[in-house]
């Protein structure tokens, strides 16, 4: 049985988007029952390496805060990077 979902609003940016997929329960606005799986087999990432020298004592609060979060450190540093990013 499917049932009505709610349109999807309008997002200025993704900061915007991100906060309402926080706060909202996505079987509101989506049927997961007509949901389809797909395979993207020639998807290349969209990344790049880089190197970045932090003091060492930076890198331990990051990893401590990694560690409360149960997240990669890395993964954290990404996270807030981006927040940083967005809010500019």
């Amino acid at each position: 049985m499917s049932r009505k979902t709610r349109p999807l609003p309008q997002f200025r940016d993704q900061a915007e988007e991100r906060y309402f997929w926080e706060t909202h329960d996505s079987s509101d606005y989506v049927d997961w029952a007509k949901a389809e799986r797909v395979r993207l087999p020639n998807l290349r990432p969209s990344t790049r390496s880089i190197s970045l020298r932090l003091p060492v004592t930076l890198l331990e609060r990051i990893k401590i805060a990694a560690n409360k979060r149960d997240v990669p450190y890395q993964s954290l540093i990404k996270t807030w990077l981006a927040e940083k990013a967005d809010a500019d």
